[in-house]
């Protein structure tokens, strides 16, 4: 039972608070009802059954504590009015949840808050992710992203701000930090921060929905398309990411049989539409980077040049350290390990980088096809001590150990 509950707190988290708050107003207590509906769905489920729509029984429950809790407020009166739920009333039908998680997603990515607070909130409330997840994805350390949060929060109590989809004049506003939540949440499905598996499949499968909400919302977008594109195309390597047992396969020795053409074929139209906005996004730039990977027949045709001369462009309108760190990446792949070296040497002293443990692993490998075995193994070791991922870990050892 205690599987069924957390396969539903993975699956339907985004869709259970989006709902409660659209109820609630308040997202303190929203969340606090819906950690207590899951608590209750571990006896309850293990004496009714597991309910057929898990999302709707959730969703239900968590409105119904909302309501006990109200009731016991001094302020209840006052609240009467927003209060339609019966106590027996039926569960709720999920069709509704799309537009409360657009709802909570543009509640959260209001222009009164920063970027990162935007970006941040939205994927502690939205997704579900711990803390310490939003943390690794921000390269903070927890205590400071538990307080980005909270202050969050606050100003949007005290702000008043509106639980609404905004209207078209006020989208362009709003747009960028929506867009910044999807991205984050797909890259930390993509590659999980921890845990025994790689990809956490549930979090992917929700950006590409939020990012095809996004793209019907703002049909004319190329931001929203180049996004759509990017994940598309970097999704569709899944498949062929991990082996029979959930170990890594590196991109170089994957079987591409098994990418989602489906998928590619949809991107790259993609790709070509977002790249007529002038100047492209660097959702755009991205997804053309992923669009040559996907259009090599093999690693050995990959045109890495092309992939160099993209990521300086993008790097040039969008400086950010992992870019650099892409680019450096790219650059040693398309030139030789000495040269994509010698541009991550200059990324060690960058703050944000310091427990990035792709930094560490990259140079690794540049050290141990140039033959510098001891400083390899320093560096493989350094990889390890950042990452907590199990199947990366599992890499990371395999590759120590086969330096001898």
């Amino acid at each position: 039972m205690a599987a069924a509950v957390a396969d539903a707190h993975r699956r339907e988290w985004g869709y259970v608070l989006a709902a409660t708050v659209s109820f609630t107003r308040e997202f303190d207590l929203a969340e606090e009802c819906v950690q207590d509906a899951y608590a209750r769905a571990l006896t309850r489920w293990e004496a009714d059954g597991i309910p057929r729509r898990t999302g709707a029984w959730l969703t239900t429950t968590a409105r119904r504590i909302a309501v006990d809790v109200i009731r016991r407020n001094e302020n209840f009166r006052r609240k009467m009015p927003e209060l339609v739920m019966d106590d027996t009333a039926p569960e709720l039908d999920t069709d509704d949840f799309p537009d409360d998680r657009l709802r909570l997603i543009f509640t959260c990515c209001h222009p009164a808050l920063g970027l990162e607070s935007q970006v941040a909130l939205t994927l502690r409330l939205l997704c579900g992710l711990t803390t310490a997840e939003v943390a690794r994805a921000f390269l903070v350390s927890e205590p400071t992203m538990a307080a980005r949060i909270t202050r969050a929060k606050k100003k949007i109590a005290n702000a008043h701000i509106p639980y609404r989809v905004p209207s078209q004049d006020e989208l362009p506003a709003r747009l960028l930090g929506v867009l910044e939540v999807v991205h984050l949440l797909f890259t930390t499905g993509h590659s999980a921060p921890s845990g025994s598996n790689l990809v956490r499949a549930e979090l992917v499968e929700r950006s590409i929905e939020l990012a095809r909400m996004l793209r019907q919302l703002i049909p004319d977008s190329p931001d929203a398309a180049g996004l759509l594109a990017l994940i598309l195309l970097t999704d569709a390597r899944r498949p062929a990411r991990t082996d029979s047992q959930g170990d890594l396969i590196l991109l170089a020795d994957q079987d591409r049989s098994l990418w989602d053409r489906g998928a590619i074929t949809e991107g790259i139209a993609l790709v070509h539409e977002a790249l007529r906005g002038r100047p492209p996004s660097r959702y755009a730039l991205q997804a053309a980077i992923a669009a040559v990977h996907a259009d090599s027949e093999s690693y050995a045709d990959t045109d890495w040049r092309e992939i160099v001369a993209l990521y300086r462009v993008l790097e040039s309108m969008w400086p950010s350290p992992v870019v650099a760190l892409n680019r450096a990446a790219a650059l040693g792949f398309a030139d030789i390990p000495q040269a994509g070296l010698a541009a991550l040497e200059e990324l060690r002293s960058e703050p944000q980088l310091a427990g990035y443990p792709y930094l560490a692993s990259t140079r690794a490998d540049f050290l141990q096809q140039l033959g510098r075995v001891d400083e390899a193994r320093l560096a493989y070791e350094e990889a390890l001590l950042l990452t907590e991922n199990a199947a990366e870990r599992r890499f990371l050892e395999k590759r120590l150990n086969g330096l001898g």
